[in-house]
């Protein structure tokens, strides 16, 4: 996770700065929600959430102005601007109170002025803070996207995953992160992306470092993608029960809370593992429409075997 400060938002999103220097800025932010302080301003404190960032809009300084003598807003700005509190941000060209300011220049408490709306301003500092502050943790595999699926590789060292991507990418599929996966979680997504001193390149063995972009094309790869679906590579033995109808309860990882399909396909010398990873992406983004293949041929069998036992019931009523 990053760490965020008050200057980090105010030059990301071009905010005036009318209280608190360049120390003051260096407020840390640690929380992706925004407080618009309705019942703090009524005087009502127990159960705020005072580290996040503040925002006082069109009803806000209405109430302040029209409503709350000089007594209240000092008890509410006392409160406000604590010293867990990164920040207050006043929206849509409203002026900041004077009280406010009085009390932010002596506690050297970070104010700031945007000229958009109050909606905007909070989802777009929410989805900024949100993908700042996101989970993260550090898989190993390679992440590719195929048919517009993100798809985790993963597998023993030694069971060919580089190789297999390579083929992915010859067949006009795009790489994502070879190795080593940086994976977060934003808006309850898991977002892959590549560690950026290795993207675009992929280690190959025997071979060595190769750059993706520059022998397959800027199509090649891509930043970052969600990621949807895990396979798993795991070495073909011939004393494994391996699926083979795909009929069995299905396998799910967990990563940063969130789970995903996971599927287990052997390799074995001369399966053409391309080929056999594009088929199983295929049928998953029919399984996530609808269309599960393994039960309708199971429903189609049992249908049979229904038929057969119903003919065979009356060849012996007719006998």
């Amino acid at each position: 996770m990053s760490r965020v400060t008050v200057k980090d938002i105010v030059e990301k999103f071009m905010w005036e700065v009318v209280c608190g220097n360049a120390q003051a800025l260096q407020r840390p932010v640690t929380l992706a929600d925004t407080n618009r302080p309705g019942l703090e301003l009524a005087g009502y404190f127990p159960g705020t959430q005072v580290k996040r960032l503040v925002v006082l809009g069109d009803k806000e300084i209405g109430y302040i102005q029209s409503e709350m003598d000089e007594i209240s807003q000092r008890r509410a700005f006392e409160y406000l601007t604590g010293p867990k509190t990164p920040a207050i941000v006043i929206t849509n060209h409203n002026p900041c109170p004077s009280i406010l300011k009085e009390i932010a220049e002596r506690k050297n408490f970070p104010i700031c002025m945007s000229e958009n709306k109050t909606s905007h301003v909070i989802v777009n500092v929410t989805n900024y803070l949100d993908e700042k502050l996101a989970k993260s943790v550090i898989l190993h595999g390679e992440l590719v996207r195929v048919y517009g699926v993100g798809v985790l590789i993963t597998g023993k060292s030694g069971t060919g995953k580089s190789e297999i991507v390579l083929e992915l990418i010859q067949r006009g599929h795009q790489l994502v992160a070879d190795d080593r996966v940086d994976c977060y979680r934003i808006h309850n997504q898991l977002i892959g992306r590549p560690t950026p001193m290795i993207e675009g390149f992929m280690e190959l063995r025997g071979v060595g470092i190769i750059d993706v972009e520059k022998m397959y094309g800027v199509a090649s790869i891509t930043h970052q993608t969600n990621i949807d679906l895990e396979i798993v590579l795991e070495p073909f033995r011939n004393t494994s029960d391996y699926d083979r109808v795909g009929i069995e309860e299905k396998e799910y990882s967990e990563i940063l809370g969130i789970r995903i399909l996971k599927m287990r396909i052997p390799v074995s010398a001369g399966r053409p593992m391309s080929t056999i990873i594009e088929t199983a992406i295929t049928n998953y983004l029919l399984l996530i429409q609808g269309t599960d293949s393994a039960k309708e041929f199971e429903e189609r069998v049992l249908a049979e075997i229904a038929h057969n036992r119903d003919e065979e019931l009356k060849e012996n009523k007719n006998k």
